[in-house]
């Protein structure tokens, strides 16, 4: 008699599908270490010739990984968009811009590393703000410098806010001080017919939330109405818009608003800081790996080289600010959607914008057992406007204070106006200490805005320019301006 099969029929199509969704799954890894290293090599247009091909031959797959891969394709486009300059059209700007710069000197820089640069689709390209960051990180360039600025009467300007808003404190006792009233005006306009005619523009655009130095946000007027305004405690505040657009013009949004905003500055004694309760919500949440703040063995010898033997939060804390404002230069940026891991790629480069300086110092606070956040949107002090990100770390009995460490860069690298002794009072003072001049909408990254957008974030950590889509569709930076107006009442 035959011998009978003792195999359930039903165990093995579960073991072919198990075997199945395994094939699937390693060849999607395989298929993104290809993309990857279709990238590194500057091989954008193959690279998502592969993605596609990716999405279309693995319909199975989890639409969280489908979602990943159509992000990759939009990546290397932002990447192909901030990395926009041939070798000839930087040199064109450098002739306009440095003394006596040759050609033969252009490309010893370029041997030595000191523009960013890659190859795409066989063509070497330039990061767009090349020139202005060789002024940044190079001081003997900067030195020929053709018509260069005069900072000086913003220098002393900060210099005075920070002594009066010191001054205030100590003599107050408190670590607001010196309130101010603004009245500002944001308007974000998308080009003429980059939306289809019809097409439903949704809009966000960023506004003051809640802090203890922050209040009396009230919403003036806005073109079209405001459909929505996030909650005054949203890690990420916005009012929330929308309108059609209309063929042949550009859409238009603005908000005006008013809010008030104190000075800050912190008088600290170590001697008096207490231990953290690690049950407490803020520590656990703050003090936890996130985007862009990972806890690499390279992070985590940086921060015992320079702790040391230091236990006290507050001293270690300063300690990584002070080493932060000598050893990273600043630098314009690029996207940072287009970046893996921001800290990292500061700590690696030696230089960065605001943001990438703040994920540095947050990460080596973080891992260090110091509770510290995301602080963002504008820095609006007369004469320096512009886009600007920073931090707060806890400390008891203090709770949150403000830690900006582009401030002490900029005092300790290029405030070249003031005595050594101001620019390290300023230094200093942005340890715990902040001029009244913020916009502050975010207290944390990487966060979803209210209502969610259905498309790609533009920034996908922080948020400062606005947000905008039609439909399923992001619009991108390239796509559209955006300004914003204050005066002090």
């Amino acid at each position: 008699m035959a011998e009978r099969s003792i195999i359930n029929p039903s165990i093995t199509r579960t073991s072919l599908l198990i075997g199945a969704i395994a094939l699937i799954v390693l060849s999607a890894a395989h298929g993104q270490n290809r993309v990857t290293a279709l990238e590194l090599t500057g091989q954008f247009s193959e690279a998502q010739a592969l993605l596609r091909s990716m999405l279309d031959s693995a319909r199975t797959t989890p639409p969280a990984e489908r979602h990943a891969w159509e992000f990759e394709i939009d990546r290397l486009d932002r990447i192909r968009n901030d990395y926009s300059l041939t070798e000839d059209q930087l040199f064109n700007q450098l002739q306009r811009s440095i003394a006596n710069v040759t050609r033969e000197e252009m490309q010893r820089w370029m041997a030595e590393g000191k523009f960013d640069m890659r190859p795409i689709d066989g063509k070497l390209r330039f990061l767009g703000v090349s020139r202005s960051n060789l002024f940044w990180r190079y001081p003997d360039i900067a030195a020929r410098r053709l018509r260069p600025s005069d900072d000086s009467a913003f220098e002393k300007a900060v210099w005075d806010a920070c002594v009066a808003i010191r001054t205030a404190a100590e003599t107050e006792q408190r670590p607001y001080v010196l309130p101010k009233h603004f009245r500002v005006t944001m308007t974000v306009t998308v080009d003429s017919n980059a939306v289809p005619a019809g097409a439903i523009v949704r809009a966000w655009l960023p506004i003051p939330r809640a802090y203890p130095f922050q209040r009396d946000f009230r919403m003036i007027t806005s073109s079209p109405a405001v459909k929505e305004i996030a909650p005054e405690n949203s890690p990420i505040r916005s009012a929330y818009l929308e309108q059609p657009a209309v063929h042949g013009q550009p859409t238009r949004f603005t908000i005006e608003y008013s809010y008030t905003a104190d000075g800050i500055c912190f008088v600290t004694d170590p001697h008096t800081v207490q231990p953290y309760d690690p049950e407490d919500p803020v520590v656990r949440q703050y003090t936890a790996e996130a985007p862009h703040i990972v806890f690499t063995d390279t992070m985590r010898a940086l921060a015992a080289k320079i702790a040391g033997a230091e236990t006290n939060p507050l001293v270690k804390a300063q300690l990584f600010y002070n080493w932060i404002a000598e050893h990273i230069q600043y630098s314009y940026a690029r996207e940072y959607s287009t970046i893996r891991n921001i800290g990292d790629y500061c700590l690696r480069k030696g230089y960065g914008d605001c943001g990438q300086e703040a994920l540095l110092y947050l990460t080596l606070c973080r891992l260090s057992g110091i509770p510290a956040r995301w602080q963002s949107a504008w820095f609006t002090f007369p004469g320096g406007k512009t886009i600007h990100d920073w931090t707060e770390i806890y400390v008891k009995p203090y709770g949150w204070m403000p830690v900006d460490p582009y401030m002490g860069i900029f005092a300790m690298q290029y405030l070249r106006s003031l005595s050594p002794e101001q620019r390290l009072a300023v230094r200093d003072f942005y340890f715990g200490g902040l001029d009244q001049y913020r916009i502050a909408a975010n207290s944390d990254h990487c966060r979803t805005l209210e209502p969610p957008k259905r498309s790609f974030r533009s920034d996908t950590v922080d948020f400062q320019r606005g947000e905008l889509e039609y439909g399923d569709t992001n619009i991108y930076f390239d796509k559209y301006d955006y300004s914003l107006s204050i005066t002090e009442e």
